[in-house]
């Protein structure tokens, strides 16, 4: 299975599906974006921060621990570090696999997993990203 990991700054822009790969049968991406209200209040946005390099070898660990049961051919992994503003993708996940189920299962599982395991934090801000 083919994985890549981004951890960036600025706005999420989705890459181009790889070409030419004639045994995928399912695509499925998932976007999180920042909602206006957190826990009842209205928020500009939210703060996110990583450990990067044990937040990379834990997702890489995540990736081939599902693909184990939901084997899958490729993984694009985008998660966006620091302010985020409301209405604004926070996370961009596409799975690529033979089969829709698979693929439906390993999006849901990674991002589970990553809210419970991975080294990214995110925290509520006040107005102007402070």
């Amino acid at each position: 299975m083919k994985t890549h990991i981004e951890l960036i700054h600025s706005a999420i822009i989705p890459p181009a599906p790889a070409d030419g790969l004639r045994e995928i049968g399912a695509q499925v991406e998932f976007q999180g974006i920042v909602r206006e209200m957190e826990n009842g209040a209205a928020i500009p946005g939210l703060h996110y921060e990583a450990y990067e390099p044990m937040a990379r070898l834990t997702l890489e660990k995540i990736f081939q621990e599902l693909a184990a049961v939901h084997p899958c051919a490729e993984v694009h992994f985008i998660h966006r570090l620091g302010f985020v503003p409301v209405g604004e993708a926070s996370l961009f996940i596409r799975v690529q696999s033979s089969h829709r189920q698979a693929a439906l299962q390993m999006t849901a599982e990674l991002i589970n997993r990553l809210k419970a395991d991975a080294p990214i934090w995110k925290s509520k801000t006040g107005s102007g990203g402070k």
